[in-house]
């Protein structure tokens, strides 16, 4: 496959916020809905929809995201109900939860796109419904949101681009495992990993041997990217840099094969079990932490607010992020941390993310 490298425009502004506290597993839940959310009734707030992309990419959709913004909304709003829908990674599905969740009278559609593209057709018919559309995670581009709320996702690439750069010695190959090109957010992490590597990469200090993109995020594609890099290098990879822990966990058993797992640094994305049992095996070297309670409990503090026709805070919305439709979108933003097993303690364990139990025996 031909190395690409990654164009994308915008620059992340970084709001540092105080992380709060949940617990998080690794199993995942079939789609379906979700009406759970609070009760329903002619007196009531209203419905809010949460359209989240896949129970593939990440754990995390349907052990935190969804629980955590549902609960919070319950918090803020008891009367407020939640719609809930995973689109299972197809993007045709998602436009038709989406109009689904209009037809049936949602005011608020809190998006994470499949398809961060097509998902701008989702925009458009909401807002011929008169309906408030949140980003959530990951932008929807060119198309007029209302908010964004995600983490800043160039930063996330160059925390893992430096990390590959303080460890990987001088003249060494890099693999690059980028998440998928549909994702505006892969493109963003792919755009700071670049910001940092590139300059080491013409200079010489590092080479870029191979990288591409993995459709879907689909953990079975970057294993099949990995062992394509291993076969077109001869196994001369001095480190590799996987967009999350999904794929790491992919490049790892590559790497496993051919008897060079914990040979190499491999980054990673979500601090999830399965990459933290990684990080504490000494397979993976670091994952990039988000403490996704807080960016659930961000987003449904909007949603509410939008649901009772506030504006929301100044203290909440501190920032704007360009999306290509060329209107500025008010953003929040989240500061991403990086976690090795020096630091594990200190981070998620400290913040109640997870736990050792849960470390040391994922699901």
């Amino acid at each position: 496959m031909n190395i690409k490298k990654v164009l994308t425009a915008g620059a992340a502004v970084a709001i540092a916020m105080t992380l709060a506290t949940a617990c998080g597993s690794n199993s995942t839940s079939s789609s379906g809905s979700d009406t759970s959310g609070g009760s329903s009734s002619s007196n009531g707030s209203g419905t809010i929809a949460l359209l989240l992309p896949d129970t593939t990419s990440s754990a995390r959709y349907e052990t935190q995201d969804k629980p955590d913004f549902t609960a919070e909304v319950n918090k803020l709003d008891p009367s407020a109900k939640v719609d809930y829908e995973n689109a299972q990674g197809d993007a045709s599905t998602q436009q038709q939860q989406a109009e689904a969740a209009i037809t049936n009278g949602a005011k608020v559609l809190v998006v994470d796109p499949v398809d961060s593209t097509a998902a701008a057709t989702i925009v458009t018919e909401a807002d011929k419904a008169g309906v408030k559309v949140i980003s959530y995670d990951r932008m929807i581009s060119k198309a007029p949101v209302d908010y964004y709320v995600s983490f800043d996702n160039e930063e996330v690439g160059k925390l893992q681009g430096q990390y590959i750069a303080d460890h990987t010695p001088k003249g060494g190959t890099v693999v690059m495992i980028d998440g998928a090109q549909t994702d505006n957010n892969a493109l963003a992490f792919a755009k700071g990993a670049h910001d940092v590597l590139d300059p080491l990469f013409k200079n010489g200090t590092l080479k870029l041997g191979y990288e591409t993109y993995t459709p879907n995020w689909d953990p079975q594609n970057g294993l099949r990217e990995m062992e394509q890099a291993l076969t077109k290098l001869n196994n001369h990879v001095d480190a590799v840099l996987s967009a999350n822990d999904g794929l790491a966990g992919s490049v790892i058993q590559a790497l496993s094969a051919q008897h060079l797992a914990g040979k190499v640094p491999v980054t990673g994305q979500d601090a999830t079990d399965d990459g933290l049992h990684d990080i504490m095996l000494g397979t993976q070297s670091m994952t990039v932490y988000k403490a996704v309670p807080k960016e659930a409990q961000v987003a449904a503090q909007l949603a509410v607010d939008i649901l009772k026709g506030q504006k929301p805070s100044s203290d909440l919305v501190n920032g704007t992020q360009d999306n290509g439709s060329g209107t500025p979108i008010p953003a929040v933003l989240l500061q991403p941390v990086v976690v090795t097993k020096d630091n594990i303690q200190d981070t998620v364990i400290k913040d109640g993310f997870t736990t050792m139990a849960k470390i040391n025996n994922p699901k």
